[in-house]
């Protein structure tokens, strides 16, 4: 197979997959002296609708790299708090103002700008690279270890040998796939449809979820439009598509009566963009010289829109792990445990209180027929505004935030 291969490249770390998590590990892993490259199968990282929401964990982060000053000239939209209405009870789910961070909010940034400056600091460093139009395919194995990846690429197939292969590659990761790693679905009892309404000077400002009988309705304020997200029952698509878009376009204009005159921009269901949820975890996230992070080792509800940090969480505890054993050829699977002994717990308690989410309150508001009272948890968020620091805590750091401990050669 090698001299099939029209390219054949060695490095200490190839990573699969140039997403959040993919590319910042890349960068801190160059930043440290390992040699590595980034495959990235798209020609370019132009999609829309994912997830954009960088908390401040993630800049604290830029921060630690020295490139926080930097990274805010990138156009973005500041949230320092996210509101939510249940039936008639308005109240602020999170204010961020408290955290004991550099930046006391959430960014809102395209993610195509967030990935291309991590590729434009990563290249500070002689140590990355980056392949943009590479497809990984299949993992190259000798003797039951991991040894390399196989990709096809513009220029023809291509074999990266490396000494640690991560799968970074989403949800659908080809790496996890041949690895063999097993699963653990949890489900999810909702899917969102994404679109855009444009948004005018006198709008709300802050992100805002609505609540009502039936209907959960997601609006964050891109600047010069709204991200909607309309969650329905899992599943339910074909039957909301057999109702018709007037339809439709009514069942917005109920949820966010201000926008009510725009919802004509909706002419068709092509802009209507499914984004299927699912959670799940890996038993395993590793085998000999192969590792699984972000997405590729578990999936994420949306809820609280956590999935990029988690994943960057992910990126940061595997650099200050892997690193320096990486450099002088010392990688065991000890080191590959550890990681996952260090990212497991904070994983698993975002998705627990995620899942209690959807099956407590996600679950019934969208099955019910006639109107629910307020959770307690709202009732009391709204009535002791104190309370409003915990759910801030847990989107914007997270369970175990990690810091920047690797070295800068």
């Amino acid at each position: 197979m090698a001299a099939m291969a029209s390219e054949v490249l060695s490095v200490q770390c190839c990573i699969a997959g140039g997403g959040p998590a993919g590319m910042m590990l890349g960068l801190l892993l160059a930043r440290a002296g390992v040699s590595v490259i980034v495959l990235e199968k798209h020609h370019d990282f132009l999609r829309d609708f994912r997830g954009d929401t960088l908390h401040p964990s993630t800049m604290e982060i830029m921060h630690e790299l020295g490139v926080l000053e930097r990274f805010l000239q990138l156009p973005h939209q500041k949230v320092p708090r996210i509101n939510g209405r249940f039936g008639d009870l308005a109240f602020t789910v999170a204010d961020f103002s408290h955290l004991p961070t550099q930046c006391r909010y959430v960014a809102f940034m395209p993610q195509w700008d967030f990935l291309n400056f991590l590729v434009e600091v990563g290249s500070w460093y002689p140590a990355f690279q980056v392949r943009m139009s590479a497809e990984v395919t299949d993992l190259i194995e000798d003797r039951g270890s991991v040894v390399g990846l196989r990709a096809e690429t513009a220029r023809g197939s291509m074999e990266v040998r490396a000494a640690l292969v991560v799968g970074a590659d989403g949800r659908q990761s080809v790496v996890r796939s041949r690895a063999g790693l097993s699963v653990e679905e949890f489900g999810a009892p909702m899917d969102v449809l994404w679109f855009r309404l444009s948004r005018r000077p006198s709008d709300p400002v802050d992100p805002m979820g609505r609540f009502d009988v039936g209907r959960i309705f997601i609006m964050l304020n891109r600047s010069d439009y709204w991200q909607c997200g309309f969650v329905i029952a899992k599943g339910s698509r074909d039957e909301i598509l057999a109702q018709g878009l007037p339809a439709f376009r009514d069942s917005v204009a109920k949820l966010a009566p201000f926008a009510a005159d725009r919802v004509h921009e909706l002419q068709d269901w092509e802009p209507i963009k499914l984004l299927t949820v699912q959670v799940d975890r890996l038993h395993q996230w590793y085998r000999s010289r192969l590792l699984c992070i972000g997405d590729a080792a578990h999936a994420m509800s949306p809820v609280g829109g956590v999935g990029i940090n988690l994943a960057i969480q992910d990126a940061v505890a595997t650099a200050n792990l892997l690193a320096i054993p990486l450099r002088e050829g010392r990688l065991t699977t000890r080191d590959l445990r550890l990681v996952q002994a260090r990212r497991a717990w904070p994983t698993k308690m975002t998705q627990r209180v995620q899942l209690m989410i959807q099956n407590r309150i996600i679950k019934r508001v969208l099955g019910s027929s006639d109107r629910l009272p307020p959770p307690l948890a709202f009732r009391l968020i709204a009535r002791f505004p104190f309370l409003r620091r915990l759910p801030a805590r847990i989107i914007g750091l997270g369970f175990r935030p990690e810091h920047v401990r690797t070295p800068a050669v």
